[in-house]
C-alpha cells in the first residue's frame, strides 16, 4: 500500500504525539495529518501506570489523552498497531511495518523510550516484569491485587519506588534492591532520597541498598527469587525490573540524523534534517535557559513540549524553554519537582519546613541561584519555585530556609 499525498506525520502514539497533533491543529494547519502508533490503542498518559492506575484508583478511561472521536473531529488519521520501519529524508517517505509508504512534508519523531531489561541471567524467566505500556500495568496490577505475595523490585528509582508503594497497598511483601546507598540518588541526591527511604521503611518495605544483583533464579522456567552478589537469595513470587529506559533512536540513526543521548534537536525541535523534528523521551532538545541540550523523560515534557513541537511541525516559529517538571505520589506523600537535574547534581539541598514530618520545600543552588526545587506535601508553591528558578536571582540560603521569608520576595530580587 502507498499513500501519495504528502502529510504531516507524527511517529509515536504516546502523550507527546497526541499533544503534537493538538499543536498542529491549534497552529491553524488544515492539511492531512497522520499519527502512527505502535500500540493498538489511541494515545494514553503513562505516569499513572506506576501510580494511580496501578494502585487501582484510576480506571482505564482516565488515562486516555483524548476520547477516540477527538481524532476524527480534528481530522487526525490514526495508524495504530503499526511501526515505522524506515525514515528516508531524501525521498521524504516513511515505510511502515505493513509495507505502507507515507510521503511526508514534515515528520515528527515521538518514539519515546523502552524500559531497560535486566541483562543478567534469568531476565527472560516468567514472572519477570517490565513496566511501560498499559498492558504491562494491567498485568502487573492483576498479579499484585490478590496480596500476600513476595515482590522483589530491581531498581530504587521512581518506577521502583512507585511500584513498591502500590504493591504494599495491596498487602504484598516488598523488597527493593538498589545499587546506590540511598534510593533516588541519581535524581535528587542522598539528603532528599533519605526522606523516601524512611517513608518506605515505615511502610514495611525491605530496602537492600548498595546491593547488586547477580541473577534472577527460577524453577521450571519461572522466577522464584533474586540472587545477590555474595550469594544471598531474596525469595520472590514476582520480580519487577525498574532500572531506567533507553530512548528509541533506531529510526533516527538509520536515517542518518544526529543522535547523542537522544535525537539531537534545536529549541524548535528540528533535528539535523530541518524537515524532521523530535520531541519527548527520545529527543535531546536545546534549552536556551540552560544553554545546552537536555533529554527529559517526564510527563510534563511530553505534555508541554509535545504541543509546542506540533506547532513547530505546522510551520509556526517556536522556541521551547519550559522548566522540566515531574511529580510522584507514594503512600501519603505527594511531591512536585521543577528544575534542572544536571545543575542540581552533587549539590546538597536547602530545606524549608518540616523535613522529618515530610512537609517541606527543598532547593538546590548553583552559584547562589536556585536551579531546582521540590515541594513535598506543600501545595500551590510550584509556580513560585519555577519563577524563582527563572529569575536567576541571587538568594541568601538562610532566607531560603526561613518559612517567614516569602518565596515571592526572593524571586523578585535582582540577580
Amino acid at each position: 500500500m502507498t499513500q501519495t499525498a504528502r502529510s504531516l506525520v507524527i511517529i509515536g502514539g504516546g502523550l507527546a504525539g497526541a499533544r503534537a497533533a493538538e499543536g498542529v491543529r491549534e497552529a491553524g494547519y488544515e492539511g492531512p495529518l497522520v499519527l502512527v502508533g505502535a500500540e493498538a490503542v489511541p494515545p494514553y498518559i503513562r505516569p499513572p501506570l506506576s501510580k494511580e492506575f496501578l494502585a487501582g484508583t484510576d480506571d482505564r478511561d482516565a488515562i486516555d489523552v483524548h476520547p477516540r472521536e477527538w481524532y476524527d473531529e480534528h481530522r487526525v488519521e490514526l495508524r495504530l498497531g503499526r511501526r515505522a520501519e524506515r525514515l528516508d529524508p531524501r525521498s521524504h517517505r516513511i515505510t511502515l511495518d505493513d509495507g505502507t509508504g507515507l510521503p511526508y512534508e514534515r515528520a515528527l519523531l515521538a518514539t519515546g523510550a523502552a524500559p531497560r531489561p535486566f541483562g543478567g541471567p534469568g531476565g527472560d524467566l516468567d514472572g519477570v516484569r517490565l513496566l511501560r505500556t498499559v498492558d504491562d500495568s494491567i498485568a502487573l496490577r492483576e498479579a499484585l491485587e490478590p496480596g500476600g505475595r513476595r515482590v522483589a523490585i530491581i531498581g530504587a528509582g521512581w518506577i521502583g519506588l512507585e511500584v513498591a508503594a502500590a504493591a504494599r497497598g495491596y498487602g504484598n511483601d516488598v523488597t527493593v534492591i538498589g545499587l546506590e546507598a540511598v534510593p533516588l540518588n541519581g535524581a535528587i541526591g542522598d539528603d532528599a532520597g533519605e526522606v523516601f527511604a524512611a517513608l518506605h521503611r515505615e511502610h514495611g518495605v525491605d530496602l537492600r541498598m548498595s546491593t547488586s544483583v547477580a541473577r534472577i533464579v527460577g524453577e521450571e522456567g519461572r522466577a522464584t527469587g533474586i540472587e545477590l552478589e555474595g550469594g544471598d537469595v531474596v525469595a520472590a513470587d514476582l520480580v519487577v525490573v525498574g532500572i531506567g529506559a533507553i530512548p528509541r533512536t533506531e529510526l533516527a540513526e538509520a536515517a542518518g540524523l544526529d543522535v547523542g543521548r537522544g535525537v539531537v534537536a534545536d529549541a524548535a525541535f528540528r533535528t539535523s534534517d530541518p524537515d524532521v523534528l523530535a520531541v519527548g523521551d527520545v529527543a535531546s532538545v536545546f534549552l536556551p535557559f540552560l544553554g545546552t541540550h537536555l533529554r527529559t523523560e517526564h510527563w510534563a515534557n511530553a505534555e508541554h513540549a509535545g504541543k509546542a513541537a506540533g506547532r513547530s511541525l505546522a510551520g509556526e516559529a517556536v522556541e521551547y524553554d519550559d522548566i522540566p517538571y515531574f511529580y510522584t505520589d507514594q503512600y501519603d506523600l505527594g511531591m512536585e519537582y521543577s528544575g534542572y537535574g544536571p545543575l542540581a547534581s552533587g549539590v546538597a539541598p536547602i530545606f524549608r519546613g518540616d523535613r522529618e514530618g515530610r512537609k517541606f520545600v527543598a532547593f538546590w543552588l548553583r552559584d547562589e541561584r536556585v536551579v531546582a526545587g521540590m515541594n513535598v506535601n506543600v501545595w500551590k508553591v510550584n509556580d513560585t519555585v519555577q519563577q524563582l528558578i527563572r529569575s536567576r536571582a541571587v538568594v541568601d540560603p538562610a532566607a531560603l530556609a526561613d518559612p517567614a521569608v516569602p518565596l515571592e520576595a526572593l524571586a523578585g530580587v535582582a540577580g
